[in-house]
């Protein structure tokens, strides 16, 4: 049910069972360790707050996430669709997928199930949409991710709604003050997002292979770019990131030199995606 608030604003609540191990503490703690660190959210121990756009109309969203046992209580406000918002919130915090068949991978593999029991409960947060990720891939190219993160910020702090990302719109109306290629880069995926290329729902369900390409499709997104948007962004739970330098580092380390990414991730399936966050993620450790 939806009912507005006591200052007009619609709102509604919404409860989820979550299946599988989850702990809002253990990825929130994680989200707040990625790149880009702006991501505007407030914590407390079993509570997220934070603000973004929901896909399809673009209009902000105020949520804020509660765990309750095995549930997930979502509380959410604004003018667009709060359904289609829940469930933009299930994805980018990776609640809506069952995941009663992740222990397993630890039992088949010993170093994932060190990075799960290290990481209890962890799964990952993502962007808020692909179109985020995608944006963030362009503004982190060829420079260093603290100046990445000040130009988005920037950007956030000029066009943005209330702390949100801009939407593809307010992106596609303005120049902004980018090195080399990105505002030509960065106008190509608001079209991409305008145009249904970045949606996030449908990238989750395309096979990985069939997503990268499409991703790919947008001038200036390249193999490790799509990598980042359907992993992070759509939060896809098996996709591997064979682009990703610094996990294949991390499987030397863990594995030993005699074994690729590609050989050892056959035994994480049908959670390539979450075992190579839980190695990332371990090596912050």
């Amino acid at each position: 049910m939806t009912k507005p608030d006591h200052s007009g604003v619609p709102t509604a609540r919404r409860v989820f069972s979550v299946e599988g191990p989850w702990s809002l503490r253990s990825s929130v703690a994680f989200w707040e360790g990625f790149a880009p660190s702006a991501l505007p959210h407030q914590q407390g121990e079993d509570r997220l707050t934070t603000a973004f756009l929901a896909e399809g109309d673009w209009r902000r969203v105020e949520v804020v996430v509660t765990q309750k046992g095995e549930s997930a209580e979502l509380t959410l406000s604004g003018g667009g669709d709060l359904d289609a918002a829940a469930a933009q919130v299930r994805r980018f915090l990776s609640i809506d997928i069952d995941a009663t068949g992740w222990p397993e991978v630890g039992r088949r593999d010993p170093v994932i199930a060190d990075a799960q029991k290290r990481l209890d409960g962890l799964r990952p947060c993502g962007f808020f949409s692909p179109f985020e990720a995608a944006a963030w891939t362009v503004l982190s190219q060829r420079v260093q991710m603290r100046q990445a993160a000040r130009m988005r910020q920037d950007i956030i702090e000029r066009y943005g709604d209330d702390g949100a990302f801009p939407a593809p719109k307010v992106i596609l109306a303005n120049t902004f003050d980018l090195p080399g290629r990105k505002n030509e880069y960065l106008h190509a995926v608001a079209e991409g997002a305008l145009e249904g290329v970045l949606d996030g729902s449908a990238l989750r369900h395309l096979d990985p292979v069939v997503a990268l390409e499409r991703v790919q499709s947008i001038k200036g997104l390249g193999p490790f770019a799509a990598e980042l948007v359907v992993i992070r962004g759509a939060n896809a739970p098996d996709v591997l990131p064979v682009h990703e330098s610094r996990l294949a580092a991390e499987v030397v380390r863990l594995y030993g030199a005699d074994r690729t990414v590609e050989e050892i991730s056959e035994s994480w399936r049908p959670f390539r995606s979450w075992a190579a966050v839980h190695l990332r993620a371990l090596a912050t450790l």
